[in-house]
């Protein structure tokens, strides 16, 4: 057969739940020989749930794996890597205090009358990092070398196990462009010999630069395999959210009806050049008082990057942020807090609720200091806060319910609560209506115009290209952490956004306050 068009691993009608909850629902996945070939997907697709099936770290529920055209069921990722399925994954797994050599041969070290040979073990490492054409020496402390170079390091010891399908899961989150480029020659240099690669990323330059097809994946479901040849970046987006590039039907959400014109309104939020390691690159944000500014962008775009160095929950490089034109010196949430802003994770369950407590002690933390004398909380303010919260924004639950009990629709409604009874002059929303049902989420887009027009500003965060559409002002594109494009008026449509999250603002020009790809 053809090394062209061999098939190595061949994953055939997967399926995985986890408690009942469906991960994958019957995906097909194939490596042909030779190939570099992408995996993408928002979060919750499946991408990880799939990789770890590859390597034996999940046991599928059923559906039947092939690989070498031999049928295989792994019991874990040490029988997947005895037959060369190795993955590399986005946090390296390596031990800082030894040597590159004994990370490269940990566990498996050459042994001369009982003692580890170092002098061969040294040998067989520079050999295998010569072949990849890496110079790093292999006596190194690996604590020693930088990102880059351990992910190298983590490559080699991949290939030391004679991998001939290598998983590379988001390998160059913190790499340099520089440091991209040699990690993708020694990806070029394996699949010259022959070795497949599948590569998890959420950028699209790296993936039209090196890999050759692309398979995505959305809500556990094969959606579309296709060379990267003739699959365009707009149609991949596409492909990714579900979305064809079209303006918005009218109406689609309680947001349809609010006014649109704040632009005699204030800036409350003025936010430059917001830098963080590779994640932000130069986000720059304004929100004025009683506007709601979207920010949009795929996974990786640097979204929730950005609200959480507004609230101090992740430190920043670079930039500054102003609020009210004072500038702001954001070292940890305390700071924002105190400063008037408000913060809503994306995840509630982890970040927001705290399970175990009552919808009372849940609204009402982040006002416990205003109502705590001598160290004793008063009940009696405590409860008119909590009566006067739940009635405004129509919490249906008792006070002395554990938070845990409540719908999801609630305990985004308690959250916003918490934040609100702090004078909060400025909300940052992460996925507010996410995994809520449609009426709570209709709800609660209604109490955030509400909130608006009584003059809070809004930086609202969705995966949902219609929220921002009916629900924002302005919508802000994020991608690769950089601001590359910003939509109000007629400009602010389904479009231009899918267009801007795919292409950049480099490719874009206005048309009739249309905005269309420039060839």
């Amino acid at each position: 057969m053809n090394q062209a068009t061999r098939t190595v691993l061949r994953m055939t009608d997967i399926k995985k739940s986890f408690s009942g909850v469906p991960a994958l629902l019957g995906v097909d996945f194939e490596l042909k020989a030779g190939e570099i070939h992408a995996l993408v997907g928002e979060n919750g697709a499946g991408k990880s749930t799939l990789i770890k099936i590859m390597t034996g770290a999940y046991r599928r529920d059923s559906g039947v794996i092939e690989y070498d055209q031999k049928r295989v069921a792994f019991q874990n990722p040490t029988e997947a890597q005895a037959v060369g399925i190795v993955a590399v994954y986005q946090e390296i797994q390596l031990v800082d205090y030894r040597t590159v050599a004994e990370n490269i041969f940990l566990g498996r070290e050459p042994h001369r009358l009982g003692i580890i040979d170092k002098r061969r073990m040294n040998t067989r490492a520079a050999e295998i990092l010569e072949r990849l054409g890496l110079h790093i020496d292999p006596r190194s402390v690996v604590g020693s070398l930088n990102i880059a170079h351990r992910q190298m390091v983590a490559i080699a010891r991949a290939i030391s196990f004679g991998a001939q399908v290598l998983i590379l899961d988001e390998p160059t989150s913190s790499l340099t462009e520089t440091e991209v480029s040699v990690l993708f020659e020694v990806m070029r240099r394996l699949k010259s010999e022959g070795t497949s690669m599948v590569y998890v990323s959420h950028r699209f330059e790296e993936l039209y630069a090196v890999c050759d097809r692309v398979t995505v994946l959305r809500d556990g479901r094969n959606i579309v395999t296709q060379s990267l040849a003739t699959l365009n970046r707009l149609d991949l987006v596409c492909h990714m959210l579900g979305r064809k590039p079209r303006e918005v039907s009218k109406g689609v959400t309680a947001f349809a009806k609010r006014p649109q014109n704040v632009a005699g309104q204030p800036v409350l939020l003025q936010a430059e050049g917001l830098k963080y390691q590779n994640r932000l690159n130069g986000v720059s944000i304004e929100v004025r008082h009683g506007e709601i500014v979207g920010l949009a962008g795929l996974l990786g775009s640097g979204r929730s990057e950005t609200a959480r160095a507004l609230f101090g929950s992740q430190p920043i490089d670079g930039g500054t942020v102003k609020l009210e034109g004072n500038l702001l010196e954001v070292r940890d949430p305390h700071d924002a807090i105190d400063a008037g802003m408000a913060f809503l994770s994306e995840d509630r369950k982890a970040d927001g609720i705290i399970p175990e407590l009552s919808v009372r002690e849940n609204l009402t933390l982040a006002a416990l200091p205003a109502l705590t004398q001598w160290g004793i909380v008063s009940r009696k303010r405590q409860g008119e806060l909590v009566k006067r919260f739940m009635q405004r924004l129509g919490i249906r639950a008792s006070a002395e319910q554990k938070i845990h009990e409540l719908s999801g629709g609630n305990q985004q409604k308690v959250l916003l609560a918490r934040w609100l009874c702090k004078n909060t002059k400025l909300l940052l929303l992460d996925e507010p209506t996410r995994g809520i049902d449609v009426g709570a989420k209709s709800e609660i887009q209604r109490l955030i115009a509400e909130l608006a027009e009584q003059g809070l500003g809004v930086l609202m965060i969705s995966s949902e290209v219609e929220e921002l559409v009916e629900g924002s002002q302005r919508v802000v594109v994020l991608r690769d952490g950089r601001s590359v494009a910003e939509l109000s008026g007629e400009q602010k449509n389904i479009k231009a956004i899918l267009h801007a999250m795919a292409e950049g603002a480099e490719r874009r020009e206005a048309v009739g306050g249309q905005y269309e790809l420039v060839d």
